[in-house]
């Protein structure tokens, strides 16, 4: 090796300082320009965004949606749009909302914070990261992109058989469903394998178990939950797929099947699916509660604890959504008490932020205040959900509007609101520019007067016994009252998401200056600069309490000792966060994005015919061989 090689290979973040080891590491750890660089990048922050700007337009997609369906049923015996156009139009959107928007945008923001809150320069596996997020796109657009083209599903975003069998929907749009599904589960899979390994291997040094900011953990029990959840869903499409396109008969009762065996795999997904959904607005509300009480979340192990059990108990409720089916009774019994028994450590989680509040000093900043709408709504929501975990209950409102009422509190009130607040919270450090709180403040008053007449109003029109899934209603059944008010109140909730995206727009160009740590905060993604480099930190930080930012002052240990001229990171041991070794991150890379085009074309090529597996299998085969492919000795894939 030459001198110039030597010297380029061996020159540590201990031999430069200030502005030149800045430098340095911005142009190591940098993306490359142009389309191929922009295709090729590998910084978890790059493609957080992504993630979140592609999981923001599905949920404006979602929305609109939502809004022609509220306008058709605003008043009785309307012909806006049609049976057939508004069933597809609610698969759509319920699809929409938990597969390409609800799951996204929580990991959106782990893949973005998580490395950023541990102190690492990158997530682990990057290409992974990237070959992830291009997956998910392609699903969502042969989804959308079908919709386009009248190819539409109309079974509801649970596709229940025998409805969504051949026999009794012969069209493709079913089948596209099914697709889009294994699309999206295997980008949630690849994010929370991610999210784990840093998590666990890649923290800074000193960041004990103890240590771990409740965001992380957060996002630590939701990637598990994914990881033993989302098989089953998988599973089940692909089985649903087979049924329909190569004559299996997994849930033909007329052949040995069993339809109801769609349901139990579609649930035991799809009640972890709602803490899926759930768990990251209680990390948001988590940073937030702390930051704005200007104190340690009260009850550091409870609210792990409760989080942990939360993770068990989710897997432990799908019967809940089964029982009109025909239960054994002990069986409804014993998810009758389970069902209830997840409210506890809900409750400790909202016990724990209350108290911290009322033992802080609390300023009432917009992402505080979207915190304080979110206790109001989600509390409403969870004891309606006791409500229906009890089954004399369950069966007088099941698939009445008392349960589409029921899950968009607890959904829309504990995703969403948390949501925006965390939106206002982070944009300074995303953007370096902050959002106007006078805006803000608008927007939480739209936003909460036009959810709860959008939604509160359905849980009377359930109780009076209107049906979910229905197009059109009589005059003489009286609910046209009720719907009118709830209409009128979607378009109050939808308008006050337009107010947002207008002032993200304009505060990205014009806002006010944020400096690092606007908001005097306690982790460590805010001891970056705002935006953050391409490597996060200059120096790896070194951890000794659980709120480094206020507790170690300006005088903050740091980890030295690393490449500057390679994408160097450091691995550390699981509970007491020694450093092990150093490791070098994977630079950018084409192959990820070709390895996703080529899955896609294969997947969506299956749906017109088998052998598109065996012709696309030999190319998605070489592609993967060309991204492992070693390309120096050095080099770690």
């Amino acid at each position: 090796m030459s001198p110039a090689a030597e010297e380029r290979h061996e020159t540590r973040d201990t031999d430069l300082g200030g502005e030149e080891l800045r430098a340095r590491l911005s142009k190591t750890w940098g993306t490359g320009r142009g389309l191929i660089g922009a295709l090729s990048t590998v910084d978890h922050k790059i493609i957080g965004i992504r993630y979140a700007v592609t999981a923001f337009a599905f949920l404006l997609a979602g929305g609109i949606m939502a809004i022609i369906m509220r306008l058709q049923l605003a008043r009785p015996d309307s012909h806006l749009v049609d049976a057939e156009l508004y069933n597809q139009l609610f698969t759509m959107h319920g699809t929409t909302m938990m597969f390409l928007f609800g799951v996204p945008v929580g990991e959106a923001f782990a893949v973005y914070l998580v490395p950023l809150m541990v102190g690492t320069r990158n997530i682990a596996f990057p290409r992974l990261n990237a070959f992830s997020y291009y997956v998910y796109l392609f699903g969502g657009l042969m989804l959308w992109g079908g919709f386009a083209l009248s190819i539409r599903p109309d079974v509801g975003w649970f596709s229940y058989v025998p409805l969504a069998s051949l026999d009794f929907t012969p069209g493709k749009g079913p089948d596209y469903w099914a697709q889009m599904i294994t699309f999206t589960e295997v980008a949630a899979l690849a994010v929370s394998v991610e999210i784990v390994v840093t998590v666990l291997k890649q923290r800074a040094p000193g960041m004990t178990l103890d240590r771990i900011p409740l965001f992380v953990w957060t996002m630590l029990v939701h990637s598990f939950i994914i990881i033993f959840a989302m098989p089953a869903v998988m599973l089940a499409s692909s089985m649903l797929i087979m049924d329909r396109l190569v004559g299996t008969q997994f849930f033909n009762a007329d052949a040995g099947g069993d339809p109801l065996l769609w349901q139990h795999l579609f649930w035991f997904f799809g009640h972890p699916e709602v803490y899926i959904i759930f768990l990251p607005g209680t990390a948001f509300v988590s940073a937030i509660v702390a930051t704005f009480s200007r104190r340690p979340i009260f009850g550091y192990l409870p609210m792990v604890l409760s989080l942990i059990a939360i993770g068990f108990l989710s897997f432990g409720l799908w019967v809940h959504h089964m029982f009109v089916t025909g239960l054994p009774e002990v069986g409804a019994a014993f998810f009758t008490a389970s069902s209830m028994a997840i409210a506890i450590p809900n409750g400790v989680q909202i016990f724990c932020w209350i108290a911290t509040l009322w033992d802080g000093k609390p300023v009432l900043k917009t992402p505080l205040i979207f915190v304080l709408g979110f206790f109001f709504i989600f509390v409403a929501g969870g004891l309606s959900g006791v409500m229906l975990a009890s089954v004399p209950i369950d069966t007088q409102v099941h698939d009445t509007y008392f349960v589409v009422a029921h899950f968009h509190y607890v959904l829309i009130g504990g995703t969403l609101f948390p949501l925006v607040a965390a939106v206002y919270y982070w944009f300074p450090k995303v953007t370096g520019r902050l959002m106007d709180e006078r805006v803000g403040k608008w927007q939480f008053a739209l936003a909460f007067i036009g959810f709860n007449t959008a939604f509160f109003p359905m849980h009377l029109l359930g109780l009076h016994g209107m049906p979910r899934r229905v197009y059109t209603y009589p005059a003489e059944m009286g609910w046209g009252g009720l719907n009118l008010l709830a209409s009128a109140g979607a378009l109050l909730f939808f308008a006050s998401f337009l107010l947002m995206l207008w002032n993200m727009v304009v505060s990205a160009r014009s806002g006010a200056f944020a400096g690092d740590n606007p908001w005097d905060a306690e982790t460590l993604e805010w001891a970056a600069s705002s935006p953050p480099q391409p490597q996060n930190f200059d120096r790896i930080p070194y951890i000794t309490s659980r709120s480094p930012l206020w507790d170690q002052g300006d005088d903050k240990a740091v980890v030295g000792g690393l490449k500057v001229d390679e994408r160097e990171l450091v691995v550390t041991s699981i509970t007491e966060a020694r450093p092990d070794i150093r490791e070098e991150s994977p630079a950018p890379s084409i192959w990820p994005f070709l390895a996703a085009f080529a899955t896609a074309v294969a997947f969506i090529g299956s749906i017109y015919t088998p052998w598109a597996i065996t012709w696309g299998s030999p190319v998605v085969a070489i592609v993967l061989v060309a991204w492992f492919w070693p390309k120096t000795i050095e080099e770690n894939v």
